[in-house]
């Protein structure tokens, strides 16, 4: 693997990509962040090197580098994903590369189900730990610890002075910021009643099927880590409504100017 991330890293560094400082996986929910980014430079997947190729049809497959809050940023537009069918050492292929190129923190935002009910969807949820639950992990091949301590410490695998800071925003903005546990599930198929109740019973705020590879990885490089989860539709077992994609990017798409506000002055905090 540090063959390929050299091969692809050098190719971006000649494509323009200079020491970015903050990595920003764009989930369903913050796509339209790109409008507010000064673009450098952008490139295809397909075109980068060792790189997987998004296949899910709303997720973009571009890797840009800009200027976002007058820090320079890398962006993945599209994310990868276990229940695509591919390895967790692809998924998280991508952060390893940006930490390569310089980054320092990473920023992930995703599409979840809300499974506290307190929250109501079309609300965001920072999320302050997490459960995995893929079965797998992306640190489990030969040769993990020549990237890194192999058994990568998750006492805190998200910043809390980061977390602070995006708090701190919200109520600066005026917007609800819910607090949580996310369960990472492999999917792609939605949750049953059962597993809805199973996953209440192990503490979980929120279910989605990303974001705890990148976070484990980044904890791996030593990278400061945050996300936030917009919450598209809730998981109450009493009371489950049949649930489609389509409402579900609905629901993200009317969460999306709050996220951005959001995300906007938490690069411009940095």
């Amino acid at each position: 693997m540090i063959t390929y991330i050299n091969e692809t890293v050098e190719y971006l560094k000649d494509k323009g990509f200079d020491s970015p400082e903050v990595g920003i996986i764009l989930g369903t929910g913050l796509g339209a962040l790109i409008n507010d980014v000064t673009i450098l430079k952008e490139v295809s997947y397909n075109h980068i090197p060792n790189f997987p190729t998004a296949t899910v049809e709303f997720h973009k497959g571009k890797l840009i580098y800009g200027e976002l809050e007058g820090k320079k940023v890398v962006i993945m537009q599209g994310r990868f994903h276990f229940y695509e069918g591919y390895s967790l050492q692809d998924v998280t292929y991508p952060v390893r590369i940006m930490e390569k190129l310089g980054i320092h923190t990473l920023l992930v935002s995703n599409a979840s189900g809300a499974i506290n009910l307190n929250f109501s969807k079309g609300e965001l949820m920072l999320i302050t730990d997490h459960i995995n639950l893929l079965g797998n992990s992306p640190l489990a091949f030969k040769g993990v610890s020549l990237l890194g301590e192999r058994f990568a410490d998750m006492s805190q695998p998200y910043d809390e002075e980061l977390n602070n800071t995006l708090r701190a925003l919200a109520q600066q903005h005026n917007i609800k910021l819910n607090e949580g546990v996310y369960a990472s599930v492999l999917g792609p198929q939605l949750e049953t009643k059962a597993e809805y109740r199973m996953l209440k019973i192990l503490g979980a705020d929120a279910v989605g099927m990303s974001t705890v590879p990148e976070i484990i990885v980044a904890n791996h490089l030593n990278l400061r880590a945050v996300a936030i989860s917009v919450l598209t539709d809730e998981g109450d077992p009493d009371n489950l409504q049949p649930v489609n994609i389509d409402d579900i990017i609905a629901t993200a798409a009317l969460a999306e100017p709050n996220l951005i506000v959001l995300t906007k002055a938490f690069i411009a905090s940095l």
